[in-house]
């Protein structure tokens, strides 16, 4: 199989590529990398992730063309401090780099689509702050950028772009030939406007990027990874692609990961999914956009996109978590999430 790797794949005829931009298959890989301590270790998780791609491809090809695949939150570098300025320094890399080009070479290969695991982002506009930061990339490059809106705080020091343009637009959807895909970053499923959102902006496809740990991953009691990959896909009547982070507990401590990763149609149900447990895991399963669009034109019930009723609600009129100045720190959150609660009693 190898000697297929370097191969391009044949080009489609018009027929068959009509039937290509409609259903395809989907790709939600995991990983399980020890935590980098440098960004110079970026590269070598970069190679096996393009690995764990082109195998995928590659290898399910005589069945059927995987043309999206997802990667988890942290994939690329895990953040071991809580200070930004270390963060900067260690691990931070600016967005677009050389690891984005490196998977823009493999999709213009293969034909396809990767929502890439997450960077910890510098910029030099703001020096202050770090971001956590997805890309989908195809055959032409950069489709979009996500930054997360919704850090895992107090202990996530990243910056929200919201706390710098807190009335900017903040959640691209990308118009591609396999659908239009938003991605939003693991604690951002938990609001249901985040995804919301997306779908209002006619989101087909949601990518969810996470290092979704115990106990409310993957597992019984709670499972709260199933529980809101499911609703958000059913409420939003979108595709769902979840990557999450399975690397065992020594490698990234204090948590241990459960992976999980999983596909739900639009309907919200679990078309493949990995058993619970750490280690590297692909599942694979059809998008069909087609059937997608058929039902979305088609329902007058059950349509939650058209039945939604946003003057009815006037919680989002409420100041909430306001947005902050960097740089952030664990005791600076704490307090702002203590005022936003008093300003909710």
């Amino acid at each position: 199989m190898g000697r297929l790797y370097g191969q391009r794949r044949p080009a489609p005829d018009p027929y068959h590529l009509k039937f290509m931009s409609l259903r395809y298959y989907a790709a939600a890989c995991q990983t399980a990398f020890d935590s980098p301590t440098s960004r110079s270790e970026i590269s070598e998780r970069t190679d096996r992730m393009l690995a764990i791609a082109e195998q995928t491809i590659v290898g399910y090809e005589p069945f059927f063309d995987v043309r999206l695949l997802t990667f988890p939150e942290f994939a690329h570098a895990v953040p071991i401090h809580t200070d930004v300025k270390r963060l900067r320094e260690d691990l931070a890399v600016e967005v677009p780099n050389d690891h984005i080009e490196r998977y823009a070479a493999l999709c213009k290969q293969y034909g396809c689509w990767i929502q890439t695991g997450t960077f910890l982002e510098r910029t030099e506009e703001h020096p202050e702050a770090v971001f956590n930061t997805t890309v989908l990339v195809g055959p032409g490059g950069v489709e979009s950028i996500y930054r997360k809106v919704n850090p895992w705080i107090p202990w996530e020091v990243h910056t929200s772009p919201h706390d710098l343009d807190p009335e900017g637009d903040h959640f691209p959807v990308a118009d591609t030939e396999i659908g239009r895909i938003g991605a939003a970053i693991c604690y951002d499923w938990l609001f249901p406007e985040v995804l919301r959102e997306m779908a209002s902006k006619g989101a087909e496809v949601l990518c969810r990027l996470s290092a979704y740990m115990d106990p409310w991953g993957a597992t019984p009691p709670m499972d709260w990874w199933t529980l809101f990959n499911r609703a958000r896909a059913a409420e939003n009547m979108c595709y769902v692609v979840a990557s999450n982070q399975a690397a065992h507990q020594h490698q990234y401590p204090p948590f241990s990961w459960p992976g999980g990763s999983m596909v739900v149609d639009f309907d919200g149900r679990i078309l493949a999914q990995a058993d619970p447990g750490p280690g590297e895991k692909v599942v694979v399963a059809p998008i069909d956009i087609g059937a997608l669009r058929h039902e979305r034109d088609r329902r007058l019930g059950h349509d939650m996109r058209s039945h939604h009723r946003p003057s009815a609600y006037h919680y989002g009129q409420q100041p909430g978590l306001l947005p902050a100045q960097s740089p952030l720190t664990v005791e600076g959150l704490r307090e702002r999430i203590k005022q936003s609660r008093e300003q909710q009693s």
